[in-house]
Parts: structure tokens; sequence; C-alpha cells
């Protein structure tokens, strides 16, 4: 049986996840040693713990491809009201770190709860939508509780402030919201609201924070603010990607990680893989990272179970969106933010969100794979241990 189940593995997907989070695990060691003795830890500090931290992701990544995902759906309400009460804890008696309160200790571990907010909401829009599909174009019954849900989680995170993770979460939401169904003058109505509330946020100092407000300037005109914390990120990320070239330095020769770029092994680790291994790198960390999101729409179309159409459009979405607003910042087309790269900058939360959501991605895939045996003629028996979803188990909903 478990044969059988390995067979229907999406493996162009599970190989791509791998290779990723080995490859964010060798540059973490690479660009993280100067900071680790900077810091006063062994020179290894962070390998070690980036190597802890891969290790528990991949165990939420097999849990993950091995649980049947229709079963989320029944757990929405309790993954959802966690993630809240997480959020509302977090900033009541959060860990400060990086001018923001968005760490939990817990026995000497530190975690990030708006990590797991945004698979959270992620599985309850899913949740939501599939179920409210017959009045989905009804505005007040279809429409407003959900975003109600989504305001109240998107306040409670930028509240720390973290406003970089806050916009994850909009955009995961506006790509569910997109494809749920909805009407399009809703739509429209919802982009508009959309548009004049990011306006209002950037226009108005009582809303942002002044630092907030001075990352904006200091990424656009970087130079001008060679002093500031964030001008002299920008700089020294130009100039490890200028450095690069084509092939790159190689593999630990990079310079600006030796005290130049802050935050080199984290938010701005692309620009080391930019300095050490060039533009071939950098095309080969970006394609893959493409080919999940594309890989992911792709699945939430073929899926014929809304919930799992739209639980994969999520996670496409999620991974998609915070990778555009990592590469941004690296780039300087966004402030700077706090958010790391899928898969490949150092922090344990990020790595297991990214890795447990794949392994959902994979689990939907799986069941596509295993239906279209059937449709085909090759009849293949349903699981019945970790597979298991009650009686019935995978059999397809149609909405």
């Amino acid at each position: 049986m478990i044969k059988k189940m390995f067979q229907h593995f999406d493996y162009t997907m599970v190989i791509p996840v791998l290779l990723l989070g080995a490859f964010g695990v060798l540059m973490v060691y690479s660009s993280g040693i100067y900071w680790a003795d900077w810091l006063g830890f062994a020179p290894d500090h962070f390998f070690v713990q980036q190597s802890m931290n891969f290790a528990a992701a991949l165990v939420a990544f097999a849990f993950a491809m091995l649980f049947p995902y229709k079963a989320y759906a029944k757990f929405m309400k309790p993954i959802l009201g966690i993630s809240l009460l997480l959020l509302v804890f977090v900033k009541l008696n959060g860990t400060v770190s990086g001018n923001a309160q968005s760490w939990i200790n817990v026995a000497g571990v530190n975690f990030q709860p708006s990590e797991f907010a945004k698979i959270g909401v992620i599985i309850y829009l899913a949740a939501v939508f599939s179920k409210k599909q017959h009045y989905i174009t009804n505005f007040s019954r279809g429409v407003v509780p959900p975003l109600i849900v989504i305001l109240i989680t998107f306040l409670l995170i930028a509240a720390q402030p973290d406003l970089g993770t806050a916009m994850i979460i909009a955009g995961i939401s506006g790509v569910m919201i997109v494809c749920s169904g909805m009407r399009i003058k809703h739509l429209t109505a919802l982009l508009g609201l959309a548009v004049i509330g990011i306006s209002v946020m950037l226009l108005f100092g009582s809303i942002l924070s002044l630092e907030q407000l001075s990352r904006f300037d200091a990424a656009y005109h970087p130079f001008e603010h060679s002093e500031d914390d964030a001008g002299y990120q920008m700089i020294n990320s130009y100039l490890a990607i200028a450095a690069g070239g084509l092939t790159g330095r190689g593999l630990g020769d990079g310079i600006q990680k030796y005290g130049f770029l802050p935050e080199s092994y984290t938010d701005f680790i692309m620009a080391i893989i930019a300095e050490e291994f060039g533009l071939i790198g950098v095309t080969l960390v970006i394609g893959t990272l493409c080919f999940l999101v594309f890989k992911g729409f792709i699945i939430g179309i073929r899926c014929k179970d809304t919930f799992g159409s739209l639980l994969a459009v999520g996670i496409a979405g999620m991974i998609g969106v915070q990778s555009v607003i990592n590469l941004g910042v690296v780039c300087g087309l966004l402030p700077v933010t706090g958010i790391p790269l899928p898969f490949v900058s150092y922090g344990g939360s990020s790595l297991v969100v990214c890795m447990f959501a794949m392994g959902v991605l994979i689990n939907i895939s799986m069941f596509i794979r295993w239906k279209k045996d059937e449709s085909n003629g090759h009849e293949q028996p349903e699981p019945h241990s970790v597979f298991q979803q009650g009686e019935g188990a995978y059999r397809t909903t149609h909405r």
C-alpha cells in the first residue's frame, strides 16, 4: 500500500522543494559565518540552527504529504481560532526582535505566529468559499464575513508592527478571492477599496510609523540615506548583485557578507546568492520558485474539489507573493520589510510553514493523480491508513 501511495506523489514538486531547502541551509552557512562570530556565537551557529529547522520542516513536509487534505476543512475553525489567539497573545506578551513584537518564546524556541496565520487564513478561506459556492454572488452573505476575518488578521499583524507579513496576508486573500467565483463588480469594488486603503496608509504618517515611512524613502533614494540602516542595506545589496556578474565569485567567496550587508543570511540572502553564484544562480533559484508557483496554480485548476482547488491556489499565491516581496526588497523596488525568501532564508517558522504548505499541495496533486488512474480504468484501492478520512476516503465532492 505504501508503495502505491508513493507512485502517485508528484516528484517534480518534491525534488525542487528539497533542493531549495538544502540549498538554503548551504547559503545560510556561507552568508552567516561572520555574523555568527560577530554576535558571539560559534561560526557554524546559524548553519546548525538552520539544519535543525530544516529537519523540523522535513517532518512537517512528510506529514502534510501523507495527511488527507480534505480533513483540514473539518478543523478550519480551531485552526483559525488558534491562529488569531496567538496573534493576540504575541501583541500582549510577545518577544521584540527587529523593532517588531512578533515572536513567542516557548522553552527557548522562538516562533512567529504570523507565519502560521498565513496557512490558517488559506485553510479558512478555502473552506468558507467552498461552502458558500451556491451564494457566493451574494455580497453580504458570501463575501463580507470572510472579509471581516481577513481584516482582523491583517490588523493584528500590522499592529506588531509587521507590515510585510500583513501585506502577504492581503495578497494571499486577494488571489483566493479572485478565484472564489465572486461577481466581477464585487471584485472591482474590493480592488478599489484596497487601492484607497493602501493610499491612505502611505499618505498619512499616523497609520505608518516614522521608521516604516523612512524605509520607503530609503528604498527609492538609498544614496541619500547612506548612513541609515535601510539605505546602507540597499547600497550594499546593489554592490553584491553587481559584483556577481554572470557566474559569481564562487561559493564562500562573497565579500558583502563580512559585515557590509546586514541580514545577509535572512532577508537579503538573494544578494549573497547573486554575488557568489551570479546571474546563473539567481535565475535557477527564481526559476525553481516560479515552477512551484506555476505547478500550484495548475493543481488548483485540475482539482475538481472546490476546497482542494482553492487550497492549492492559496498556497501557490503565498509562495508567489512572498517571493515577489522579498525579491522586490533586494532589488530596491520595495522598502525593507523583513520578509524571508521562501525555503532559502534563515528562519524556522517560515521554513516549516512553507514546506508544510508544499506538502499539502503535493497531497492534493496525489489525489488528482489517483483519481485520474481510476478514470482511465486502472482501478486503485483507496487508501486505508494515513489517508483514511472516514468512510469513502478521498472521494471527490463536486459542488
